[in-house]
C-alpha cells in the first residue's frame, strides 16, 4: 500500500501476539510493508506460521526482519520469556499488537467456570501481563504505542456470546485505562475493533446471498487487509493525540441499531 512519510515504520521494533484468526498474518504484513521489524508471538504452532509466511512475503518489498515464538502468554513466567527472546535479538520495543479474540459461544447456564477462567485467561489476562512487560521498557524509552484489536462485541450483546464479550469488554477497558495512565510517558494506547472478516476474496454479489451479509449497513463482509492502514497509523509517530479510543472497522454495524 502507498506509505506517507508519517507513517513509516523504519527502525520500529513491533511484537505481534495472536491467539489465532485469519487477521493476524495481514496485521504482520502491514507492519512489515511500513518498515517495522516485526516479532511474531502466537499461542499454536500453524497460526505462527502463518504470520511468518506472510512477513516473509512482505520481506520482498520491504527491509524488515521477523523472529517468531509460540507462547501460551497467559502466564507470567511465558511473557517472561518472550520479552527476554525480543531483549536479546532487538534490545527495544516500541508496538505492541495484542489480537486476543479467541472465540466462545454458549448459552450463559451452560458456562461452567473452568471455560470462563480459560476464556478470559486467554484474551484479558494475556493482553494484560504482555502491556505491563512491553510498558515498562516503552516507559523507560519515553515511546510506544500499543493497540488492542477487539470484537465488535466489546460494546455489544449477542445471544449465547457473554463470555466472550466480557473478555472483549475487558480489552477495551484496559485499552482506556493504559491511555490514561500512559498518556504522559509518550505511550498512546488504542483499539481497532472488527466486525464479519472473511479472507478470501468473495465476490459482493455471493456474499449478499447470505442473511448474515444483509445485517452489514455496506452489505459485504470486510477482508483482513482492510485493518492495515488503521493499524499503521495507531503504530506510527503521526499517532500523538489520538489515545484511549476504539476505532471500528466493521462495515458499521457498531453503528448499527
Amino acid at each position: 500500500m502507498p506509505l506517507l512519510r508519517q507513517y513509516d515504520l523504519t527502525g520500529k521494533v513491533a511484537v505481534l501476539s495472536s491467539t489465532g484468526g485469519d487477521e493476524a498474518p495481514f496485521l504482520g504484513q502491514a507492519l512489515a510493508e511500513a518498515g517495522a521489524t516485526v516479532f511474531a508471538v502466537a499461542r499454536r504452532q500453524n497460526s505462527l506460521e502463518a504470520i511468518l509466511n506472510a512477513l516473509s512475503d512482505s520481506n520482498e518489498r520491504s527491509s524488515a526482519t521477523h523472529s517468531g515464538q509460540v507462547s501460551l502468554l497467559d502466564s507470567a513466567e511465558s511473557v517472561t520469556q518472550v520479552l527476554a527472546a525480543v531483549d536479546r535479538l532487538h534490545g527495544r520495543v516500541d508496538i505492541l499488537v495484542n489480537d486476543n479474540r479467541s472465540m466462545f459461544a454458549k448459552p450463559v447456564l451452560e458456562i461452567d467456570s473452568d471455560e470462563w477462567d480459560e476464556l478470559q485467561s486467554r484474551n484479558i489476562r494475556a493482553a494484560f501481563l504482555l502491556s505491563r512487560g512491553v510498558g515498562a521498557r516503552m516507559i523507560d524509552q519515553g515511546y510506544g504505542r500499543v493497540v488492542n484489536i477487539i470484537s465488535g462485541l466489546a460494546e455489544r450483546g449477542m445471544i449465547n456470546g457473554s463470555a466472550f464479550s466480557v473478555s472483549q469488554a475487558g480489552l477495551l477497558a484496559l485499552t482506556r485505562s493504559l491511555a490514561v495512565e500512559w498518556g504522559p510517558h509518550n505511550i498512546r494506547v488504542n483499539a481497532i475493533g472488527t466486525g464479519w472478516t472473511v479472507a478470501e476474496d468473495i465476490p459482493v454479489e455471493v456474499q449478499q446471498q447470505e442473511q448474515l451479509v444483509r445485517y452489514i449497513p455496506v452489505r459485504h463482509k470486510g477482508h483482513p487487509r482492510d485493518i492495515g492502514p488503521l493499524l499503521v497509523y495507531l503504530c506510527s509517530e503521526a499517532c500523538d493525540y489520538t489515545t484511549g479510543q476504539p476505532v471500528y472497522v466493521d462495515g458499521g454495524l457498531n453503528a448499527h441499531p
